[in-house]
């Protein structure tokens, strides 16, 4: 059984209106403006019009692949070197969650693992899923996938916490003058990541899941009220 679409009859692009990307108001587009065509300035705080942002999909497959390929070093490499008089450590992303779980911060380790981990693997994999089922013009699911991208911005915050928890040692350790605590090359890397895993989720629209969607209905009602 399909699932009800909550579409409305009468929607701003229905009626022709553009929404500025700067100030939110509802405008007046150009004749003859497309989907990603320039379509005038906002007449009140002068910001250049688009019916959907423009080239969303390949800025966004861009800012994803370039944060797929660093994911790999960010978790290979050592996010943090740790030394003392006696020692020098490095650790990576998960032998640090590892560390703080055998040294009885479990809670912190369960912390790290989800907001370092989890977390981002999560807005890699969905930001993949939304932005190919837009190129396939997919119409299913277009609530659960609002729902989705929701969900990846709002999360995106906490995918830096372990970049924070570096800077926080570094800082304290620093103080003291018996260890010293440096950040390694894979915090680079996993600082680059959530980076353009933000910029991948600020560059797709999710207006255009619901652009396919409302088409498919238009044509169903259009055949619907031929058959009849």
């Amino acid at each position: 059984m399909s699932e009800p679409r909550p579409l409305s009859p009468v929607t701003a692009a229905a009626r022709g209106l553009l929404r500025c990307h700067a100030c939110d108001l509802l405008c007046q587009p150009l004749a003859g403006a497309g989907a990603d065509s320039g379509a005038g300035n906002c007449p009140r705080c002068a910001a250049p019009l688009h019916q959907r942002i423009p080239h969303s999909i390949r800025k966004t497959w861009a800012f994803l692949l370039a944060a797929m390929i660093l994911y790999i070093p960010a978790n290979l490499l050592p996010i943090m070197r740790s030394s003392s008089f006696f020692s020098v450590r490095d650790d990576t992303i998960l032998s640090g969650v590892v560390y703080l779980w055998i040294g009885g911060s479990r809670m912190l380790a369960l912390l790290v693992f989800v907001a370092s981990i989890v977390i981002p693997l999560f807005k890699l994999l969905a930001l993949v899923l939304l932005t190919l089922s837009v190129q396939l013009r997919a119409t299913w699911q277009p609530r659960q996938r609002t729902r989705m991208y929701r969900l990846v911005e709002a999360i995106g915050r906490w995918s830096m916490l372990d970049i924070y928890v570096v800077a926080l040692l570094v800082a304290l350790v620093q103080v003291q003058s018996f260890a010293r605590i440096e950040a390694g090359q894979g915090a680079a890397a996993f600082g680059a990541v959530v980076v353009l895993t933000l910029l991948a989720a600020n560059s797709f629209d999710p207006r255009l899941i619901w652009d396919y969607a409302e088409r498919q209905d238009m044509n169903n009602k259009h055949t619907e009220t031929n058959l009849d």
